[in-house]
């Protein structure tokens, strides 16, 4: 039975199952704050917030997350920080907001071209009503833009799920590093592999059925 050897190694797999549930949800949770946050500094009409939203895109979209999983797990240790005194909860926090800071880069663009594809004459009014520009974000750019760009948010939750596998370069015990020990303890590499491979397909099969009931509901209220 393809991935029955999850069975014969349940704690094992499925404990590893859980810690990519928990990577995947704090991931995708900060990578939507922290990419937020960065797009509308990038139309900000301050210029120097736009230059550091700028350099936050192309710093974290333009190298590997491998690296960035590397230093916030090895090279911040030697300047004296720390995300926690015990050494695995240190590895998965590491690992949780390096998935954040990666994917936050592509949340970011995304974000960015929803606010920028907003109708100007919805800003004009916006402005001739008296708003803010906090409040026009608030009730008239930012609430469009995230029912426009659903289809390429959920292609971004889905690769990050995926990506969580990278994790497991640190010693995060999610599941490939999982398919990796039982692979090492039976040989049967087809097997733990298959394995994982099903358990990750759990997860991104349901969540793209999601992203695509939502969009079809944001249509509908449109």
């Amino acid at each position: 039975m393809p991935g029955g050897i999850a069975f014969e190694f349940p704690q094992l797999f499925f404990t590893a199952f859980w810690v990519t549930i928990q990577l995947s949800i704090f991931g995708l949770l900060s990578a939507l704050i922290i990419g937020t946050v960065v797009a509308v500094m990038r139309v900000s009409p301050v210029a120097p917030l736009r230059w550091i939203g700028a350099a936050y895109v192309e710093f974290f979209r333009n190298t590997p997350l491998v690296v960035q999983l590397f230093f916030l797990f090895l090279g911040l240790p030697l300047i004296g920080f720390r995300f926690s005194t015990d050494t695995f909860e240190h590895i998965f926090r590491g690992a949780a907001i390096g998935m954040g800071l990666y994917h936050g880069a592509y949340v970011a663009e995304v974000v960015r071209g929803g606010l920028l594809g907003v109708d100007r004459g919805q800003i004009e009014a916006a402005r001739s009503l008296g708003l803010s520009y906090p409040q026009m974000l608030r009730y008239v750019q930012l609430p469009q833009t995230f029912r426009s760009v659903i289809p390429p948010l959920g292609n971004i939750g889905i690769a990050l799920v995926k990506n969580t596998s990278l994790a497991s370069t640190i010693g995060v015990t999610e599941l490939l590093f999982a398919a990796e020990i039982v692979e090492s303890r039976t040989f049967r590499a087809q097997e733990a592999f298959m394995a994982a491979a099903l358990l990750y397909l759990s997860l991104t099969i349901p969540l793209g059925i999601a992203v695509n009931t939502l969009e079809r509901r944001m249509l509908v209220a449109r």
